[in-house]
């Protein structure tokens, strides 16, 4: 933790960035912060407890972020993937902005609620993780921890949903939507989302009802999910976000399974691995079009 405010208070000093982006204690624990003086630096922390994903006030939509000037971010692995997703679609330039990457050894699931990382406590998104030593970075900090306790629970929920049939699956999704109250919390909190003006508010022509039913609710969710193939970069802000606590994280995390058997691809914290939506393969046999 030193380490992460020396650095900060030195960028900041030298005015190299105008602000760091990263976290700080708050009244429910670990909050973001936006620290724009070498003096504020000591305000930095990081632990278990930092599981938001703050590439997304990197968004070229957050234009009262982008005011204060070039910006550091602390990023774990998962977010570092966002920061390459973003540069790789041309919504941020490389050079514009400096990557504080941590070392991460998982983070709570419940960081209100729980302190100590154990197989019920841990992350779903932490099963498994290959970027616990974020490749793509200004500045890689602390030491790497042990790898986090493995909570199955969504790999169990994911086996249970391929067992189901068509009209069950249908039916388990449509319980869960069927919630929504169409906040678009799940929206604002994703990095990946970034569209000016989004499908779901466009009225002419009007391709999504802006009501809380659940034929447009599926509509909505779906849209907004299938726009996340290939793209999501499973940091579950999405389902963080809702106050209905949908099962978005799981929806998306099936997507994302369907992309990586069929594409053989998963998102990278690499800009210069093109997803599949930017590739072209001649030998592509197309035998999901009926």
């Amino acid at each position: 933790m030193n380490e992460l405010r020396e650095v900060a208070r030195k960028l900041l000093a030298e005015g190299t960035v105008q602000v760091v982006i990263g976290y700080e204690e708050g009244p429910r624990g670990v909050r973001p912060a936006f620290i724009t003086s070498a003096e504020q630096a000591d305000k930095l922390v990081f632990d278990t407890r930092c599981v938001q994903n703050l590439a997304a006030y990197l968004n070229p939509r957050r234009k009262q972020v982008a005011q204060l000037g070039k910006a550091a971010v602390v990023v774990k692995g998962c977010d570092a993937r966002s920061v390459a997703g973003m540069i790789r679609e041309k919504q941020i330039e490389r050079e514009n902005i400096v990557l504080l990457a941590m070392r991460c050894g998982g983070v709570l699931q419940n960081p209100e609620k729980d302190t100590e990382l154990t197989e019920e406590t841990v992350s779903v998104r932490c099963a498994g993780c290959t970027a616990r030593e974020p490749k793509l970075f200004d500045h890689l900090l602390g030491e790497l921890p042990p790898a986090p306790p493995v909570n199955k629970s969504r790999m169990e929920q994911i086996a249970a949903l391929e067992k189901m049939s068509m009209a069950e699956r249908r039916s388990y999704w449509n319980e869960q939507l069927s919630r929504c109250i169409r906040c678009h919390a799940c929206r604002e909190a994703c990095p990946m989302c970034f569209c000016v003006k989004c499908t779901a508010e466009k009225t002419q022509p009007q391709w999504i009802d802006p009501s809380s039913t659940l034929q447009a609710n599926r509509a909505w969710q779906t849209m907004r999910v299938l726009h996340q193939a290939g793209r999501c970069v499973d940091c579950m802000e999405c389902e963080r976000a809702c106050p209905e606590h949908l099962p978005l994280g799981l929806l998306a995390r099936y997507v994302a399974d369907a992309v990586e058997r069929r594409f053989e691809y998963t998102a990278s914290d690499d800009p210069s691995v093109a997803a599949p939506i930017g590739v072209y393969k001649s030998d592509d046999d197309e035998e999901f079009i009926r």
